[in-house]
C-alpha cells in the first residue's frame, strides 16, 4: 500500500462534476439507503459501523445529519465520543468503544472514535511510540473481530484544507446560527496541523488491514455528502440481503 500524503490529496470535488446533478443523485442514494437500512433491520444478519473522523470544522455533524436523515431512527444510532471520563480512563482505550458497536440489523455512526486515541494523544505527547504501535495492533484486531462477526466497517476521513477550516471557524464567530459550535481551543489546535496530518497518515497506513479508509474531499459539503452516501449504499448493496420469508419468522409449535 502506497502511503497517503494528505498534502498531495485534493480537498475539492473532481472538476468534471456538476453540483446540481450530484445533489439530484444524492436524493436517489438517500432513498435507496432508507430501503437498504430497512432491509438490514428486517433481515438482522448484518450490521454497519460508520466511523467519521476529521479535523475541527471538517463537517462531521453535517455529514451525519444530511446523509442519514432518511433512515428509520429505530435502526440507527449516533455516538459522539468526547474526552474520556474518569471511569473510561480506568479501562483500556477500547472499552468505551466496544460497548457502542452495532448489534445485528443496526447502523451505528461514530462521530469521532477510537482514532482519537492515536491522533490527539499522539500529537499532544500523551502516549509514547511503543504504546502507539500497540494501539495500532489493538485497533486492527478490534476491527477484524467486528468484520468477522458480520459488521461492515466504513471509515471516512473528512479531508478539509487548512484555508477552508479557517473560513468555517471564523464563520462561527459571526453567524448567530453557528456560534454555538465555537470553541476557543479550535484555533489553538490549528497550530498542530502538520502533526495531525502525520498522525492521520500513519493511521491510514497501519490501520487499514480489516477495513479500508476513505479519504473524502470535504471543502464542498455537497460532494462530501454524496461521497459518503455512495460508498455506504454500495457497501449495503454488496451484502445481498433479502427480507425474511413468512416461514422464517414462524416459531415451532405456533
Amino acid at each position: 500500500m502506497t502511503k497517503i500524503k494528505l498534502a498531495q490529496t485534493d480537498t475539492r470535488a473532481p472538476k468534471k462534476l456538476q453540483k446540481e446533478q450530484v445533489k439530484k443523485e444524492l436524493l436517489h442514494l438517500k432513498a435507496e439507503l432508507e430501503e437498504l437500512q430497512n432491509l438490514m433491520f428486517a433481515e438482522s444478519r448484518h450490521s454497519l459501523l460508520i466511523v467519521i473522523q476529521g479535523m475541527d470544522a471538517s463537517g462531521k455533524d453535517g455529514a451525519v445529519k444530511n446523509v442519514f436523515e432518511s433512515v428509520n431512527p429505530m435502526g440507527c444510532r449516533v455516538i459522539a465520543f468526547k474526552q474520556p471520563t474518569a471511569l473510561e480512563l480506568k479501562h483500556d482505550f477500547l472499552w468505551r468503544i466496544h460497548q457502542n458497536v452495532p448489534e445485528k440489523g443496526m447502523i451505528h455512526i461514530f462521530n469521532r472514535s477510537h482514532y482519537e486515541d492515536i491522533t490527539i494523544q499522539r500529537v499532544h505527547r500523551m502516549i509514547d511510540k511503543k504504546t502507539l504501535q500497540q494501539r495500532f495492533d489493538h485497533i486492527n484486531n478490534f476491527e477484524r473481530l467486528l468484520v468477522q462477526s458480520g459488521t461492515v466497517v466504513l471509515k471516512f476521513y473528512l479531508h478539509i484544507s487548512k484555508e477552508k477550516q479557517l473560513e468555517r471557524l471564523q464563520e462561527r464567530l459571526s453567524n448567530p446560527e453557528k456560534m454555538w459550535k465555537h470553541n476557543d481551543g479550535d484555533m489553538k489546535e490549528r497550530e498542530f496541523w502538520n502533526d495531525y496530518m502525520d498522525a492521520y497518515e500513519d493511521a491510514f497506513e497501519y490501520c487499514s488491514k480489516a477495513s479500508k479508509w476513505y479519504i473524502v474531499p470535504s471543502d464542498q459539503n455537497w460532494y462530501k455528502e454524496y461521497y459518503i452516501a455512495k460508498k455506504t449504499v454500495e457497501a449495503l448493496r454488496g451484502l445481498g440481503m433479502k427480507y425474511p420469508s413468512l416461514n422464517a419468522n414462524m416459531q415451532p409449535g405456533l
